[in-house]
């Protein structure tokens, strides 16, 4: 929107030229993200106080949760409301590879809401059903994947990258749109199962959003593209202010939600913030490299995966409770010890993903 007008205005002040860098537009896009989730954050938390829009504790869960009942929830619209804004602001919204991922993400985030709503207002326990959460869940996904399939201009768009290996990818034709689904909708489900201390999920999808914004911006430069030899895929770099502005609106949500939280985001924002990377993994062509960069959402839906299994086959438990963090809550970490290694493990396989762009 921004850009529109600071297009019209070099007409008469070269100046303005400035606003076509899409590093400068990332971080402006960076900045009022944040601003907005700051200035929002505390009325926010009040309407939902004012409303007793909060958490439910399960009773089987670690002990020191349980003081965590009543704390306002659905705090992950601020989110949705600073990355919708600050995107329309500094995004070229002709592109569209910004639309396709910004309307992604507040499907899933409607979805969260939904279920939220069920289960935080009308005080239903099961909240949305979950045949239903996962049918919009592939309506959502698979929209997007057909969009991006017949949409693509270049075979690369449509096709796996191998990271680590030089010049390695399939063409995956029309398996590419369930792929994508699964990438998306998988990504979207790792999120919200690792929603569960305070600031646990929303500093590494910040994390793993900015190692993407790097992908993005590589594969949409023609020249990085070809020298790091990863795909060319036209026009994708305007998604770096999406991640730019996922990055600022979660760094501001973190003011709120850091120990002891003031505010849980809900499955509003944890199911749209995994849709978010999943979406921008598909269009950058790092579906693999997601999987490791996010690879503490990954342990987190193995280790319900693994339980689950257990105990269906063998009536056992391999770990003392799922997902992994609560494990090792009952292991007797505190939970700041918890988020904290969660947060160091990312950091240390966002830069694993990110040595993929040399390493080949």
């Amino acid at each position: 929107m921004l850009l529109l007008l600071t297009d019209w205005l070099s007409q008469y002040q070269s100046g303005f030229n400035v606003f076509r860098y899409l590093t400068l537009r990332t971080i402006l896009g960076v900045l009022t993200a944040l601003a907005i989730s700051l200035l929002i954050g505390r009325p926010l938390i009040r309407w939902l106080s004012a409303y007793k829009v909060g958490q439910t504790v399960r009773s089987d869960g670690p002990e020191s949760h349980f003081s965590k009942a009543g704390t306002p929830t659905m705090g992950g619209t601020l989110i949705l409301v600073a990355i919708a804004v600050s995107t329309l602001l500094w995004a070229d919204l002709h592109n569209r590879f910004v639309w396709v991922v910004l309307l992604t993400t507040l499907a899933f985030g409607a979805i969260g809401l939904l279920d939220d709503y069920r289960k935080l207002v009308l005080r239903d326990p099961k909240g949305l059903p979950a045949r239903w959460k996962y049918f919009w869940q592939t309506i959502a996904g698979l929209g997007a994947a057909l969009y991006l399939y017949f949409s693509a201009t270049t075979t690369g768009e449509t096709a796996l990258l191998i990271p680590y290996l030089k010049d390695v990818s399939f063409q995956l034709g029309p398996l590419f749109v369930i792929f994508a689904y699964l990438v998306i909708v998988g990504s979207s489900n790792a999120v919200n199962l690792t929603d569960g201390l305070d600031g646990l999920a929303v500093l590494p999808s910040v994390m793993v959003a900015g190692g993407l914004g790097i992908m993005v911006y590589a594969a949409g430069n023609i020249e990085i593209a070809g020298y790091l030899k990863i795909p060319y895929v036209p026009n994708v770099g305007e998604v770096v202010i999406f991640c730019g502005a996922l990055a600022g609106a979660g760094l501001g949500f973190l003011w709120f939600n850091t120990y002891p939280a003031q505010v849980f985001m809900g499955d509003v924002g944890a199911l749209a913030l995994g849709a978010a990377l999943g979406t921008i993994a598909v269009v950058a062509k790092q579906e693999i490299v997601l999987f490791i960069m996010g690879g503490i959402f990954v342990l987190e839906t193995l280790s319900v995966m693994i339980q689950v299994g257990s105990y269906k086959l063998t009536g056992k438990r391999v770990f003392r409770m799922a997902p992994l963090h609560h494990h090792y809550e009952l292991k007797g970490w505190p939970e700041p010890r918890v988020i904290v290694r969660f947060w160091i493990v990312t950091v240390i396989l966002v830069l694993v993903g990110l040595a993929s762009l040399k390493i080949r």
